[in-house]
């Protein structure tokens, strides 16, 4: 890794520079850059976030307050584990703002993940026909917030990338109708591509506000956006 000295008065261009190396690809090399370079990477590290991701759930927060203390919070696809660690911090998991009442975050997610301060990870399937009442009774009762941040691994089709992902999309909201109290919220990510106009009358048939958010967090160069539904209408 280099520092490159840019100006001729002694001024250094601090950005980080990865060096090729025998056996790593062009894009292995490019992706090492641009994470060495991340000011929410660093920001991750420093404040003990599992990932960049944690800032882009904090600034959705930020923006429309879901994340209540003592609310009771499920989060799908939860690996590495960011999105619930700044869940357990606003809905007071850990009872620290005695103050405030406690709430419960709930991470599920196909693989195995590492143990969250705060937060109950179980390995599940969220969509296997138990799935919802499974959550309900780790929970104690419906969820206030169902959020998610799944992805399907990339087929290097932006297309059909999209399309994955919108599935995955619709069937955590799904999944969220079956858990979600009357008035609470949807939060997930999709990416832009044309085919997320049935998501989104599907969620404003449920929901009393939808918004589409890109936060601050999310990579200029990525598609990615989050839809936030709040205002659960509740089950017929």
């Amino acid at each position: 890794m280099t520092e490159k000295n840019t100006s001729g008065r002694g001024q250094r261009d601090l950005r980080v520079r990865v060096k090729t190396a025998k056996g790593r690809k062009l894009s292995s090399t490019l992706w090492l850059e641009r994470q060495l370079n991340d000011p929410y990477v660093q920001r991750a590290k420093k404040e003990g976030y599992r990932g960049r991701a944690a800032f882009k759930i904090l600034e959705l927060d930020d923006k429309f307050g879901f994340l209540k203390p003592g609310s009771r919070v499920v989060d799908l696809g939860c690996a590495p584990g960011g999105w619930c660690q700044v869940a357990v911090e606003r809905v007071n998991a850990l009872g620290q703002k005695p103050n405030k009442p406690q709430g419960t975050v709930l991470g599920v997610d196909l693989q195995e993940v590492e143990p969250i301060s705060g937060a109950e990870v179980h390995q599940l399937d969220f969509l296997e026909d138990d799935a919802d009442q499974k959550v309900k009774d780790w929970l104690g009762g419906p969820a206030d917030v169902v959020m998610s941040d799944m992805a399907a691994a990339s087929s290097g089709h932006k297309g059909t990338d999209h399309l994955r992902i919108i599935a995955l999309c619709e069937a955590a909201a799904f999944f969220a109708f079956d858990v979600l109290e009357e008035g609470g919220t949807f939060v997930a990510k999709v990416l832009a591509g044309g085919a997320e106009n049935e998501l989104q009358t599907l969620l404003k048939r449920n929901f009393t506000k939808v918004a589409n958010v890109k936060p601050p967090a999310s990579r200029a160069d990525s598609s990615e956006k989050f839809v936030v539904a709040m205002g659960f209408r509740g089950r017929p």
